[in-house]
């Protein structure tokens, strides 16, 4: 069995960083407060600052537009993110100060708990059929960061348009894929646990 539902953009939730620092559009999460098992957001930077403490959380940071961004993590040497789509895994306990290259940027940021999930984080065009493959404990987020997509032989879920999210959960392995087609460009997290479920804190 496989479970889809589109989550549009007035499904997402706006709410300031724990810090008070900036800006974040939650997409989707599984959990409550800061108990959550993962967390997928959309982050608006618009000033110098520092990161929220997310204690036993891995985080994963990848720039989807504007003039990039600069993290202090720890006593690491600084990183910098200037490329659309580049992207950077750190520990969600671990402190970093973030600087704006060139103005204000808008940044795609998964959140897992640590021991509870294995993730991935990919960017993508839409070119050609983008197949997804059943796996029990699976959850996919196809996050449209331009462009549309539309998902082949499934005539119940309508045409997924940018900023719009596809959140698909694959309840058993094996059987066809499921074929997602269209234009434009995606962001894909992939999710895999022992668990299933998932909550999305605007619908």
């Amino acid at each position: 069995m496989t479970t889809l539902r589109v989550l549009r953009a007035h499904d997402y939730r706006r709410m300031a960083w724990k810090n008070g620092g900036g800006i974040t559009t939650e997409i989707a999460r599984r959990g409550d407060g800061d108990a959550f098992d993962w967390r997928v957001s959309v982050a608006e930077i618009a000033q110098d600052g520092d990161f929220s403490i997310f204690p036993d959380v891995d985080r994963e940071l990848m720039l989807l537009d504007g003039g990039g961004v600069e993290l202090a993590i720890g006593s690491d040497e600084p990183v910098a993110l200037t490329r659309r789509y580049q992207k950077h895994a750190f520990p969600g306990e671990a402190p970093v100060s973030c600087r704006l290259i060139d103005g204000p940027t808008r940044d795609f940021n998964l959140m897992v708990r640590r021991g509870h999930y294995a993730a991935e984080l990919i960017a993508r065009p839409i070119v050609g059929a983008q197949l997804l493959f059943p796996a029990a404990g699976t959850t996919w987020l196809v996050f449209v960061a331009n462009g549309h997509v539309l998902v082949n032989d499934r005539s119940d879920v309508p045409r997924i348009e940018g900023g719009e999210t596809l959140l698909i959960e694959f309840m058993q392995s094996g059987g066809s894929p499921l074929v997602l087609n269209g234009a434009g460009e995606i962001v894909l997290v992939k999710l895999n646990s022992r668990e299933s479920g998932v909550e999305n804190r605007g619908s």
